[in-house]
């Protein structure tokens, strides 16, 4: 929701700084799914053994 919100109003205003906002919003999500991953994964191995 904050990335759309932020999105719209760099569409809107062209403020760069909102922009970047955006970016780091992204690179956060990316984040945040590649440790769910490593998490899923390491899971998976411990249950293995």
């Amino acid at each position: 929701m904050i990335k759309k919100m932020a999105w719209d109003t760099f569409k809107k205003t062209g403020d760069i700084d909102t922009f970047l906002e955006f970016k780091q919003i992204e690179n956060i999500e990316n984040n945040i799914k590649e440790i769910q991953n490593i998490t899923n994964l390491n899971l998976q191995d411990g249950d293995k053994k």
